[in-house]
């Protein structure tokens, strides 16, 4: 079984920042991408920012230059560290990870339960 945890969402002020962590456990034989995705009341869920295991970033346009990912691999965790909030960030915000369990498996996409982050104006 592999398992995404995360932790550090909670209510912040317009300006302020938070740093979310996510740590995969479990039967893991290599972690593959890692990422962030949030899904807004009404809306889809939309990828934040994510980092591949060679290192490779990619954001969305709306957190470019406000939020930041990183990835430690030793501890199997992805980081997002998240400056300027904005009250159009306030969502549940995902992890998201391909984890290959075992050398004779192929990856699997896991989720996180998702921790609320709310940015008041």
């Amino acid at each position: 079984q592999v398992q995404l945890v995360e932790s550090g969402g909670g209510l912040v002020q317009a300006g302020g920042s938070l740093r979310l962590s996510c740590a995969a456990s479990g039967s893991i034989f290599s972690i593959n991408g890692m990422g962030w995705y949030r899904q807004a009341p009404g809306k889809e869920r939309e990828l934040v920012a994510a980092v591949t295991s060679g290192g490779s970033l990619n954001y969305a346009d709306s957190v470019k230059g406000r939020f930041t990912i990183s990835r430690d691999n030793a501890k199997n965790t992805v980081y997002l560290q998240m400056n300027s909030l904005k009250p159009e960030d306030t969502a549940v915000y995902y992890c998201n990870a391909r984890i290959q369990p075992s050398r004779y498996t192929v990856d699997y996409n896991y989720w996180g339960q998702g921790t609320q982050v709310t940015v008041s104006s």
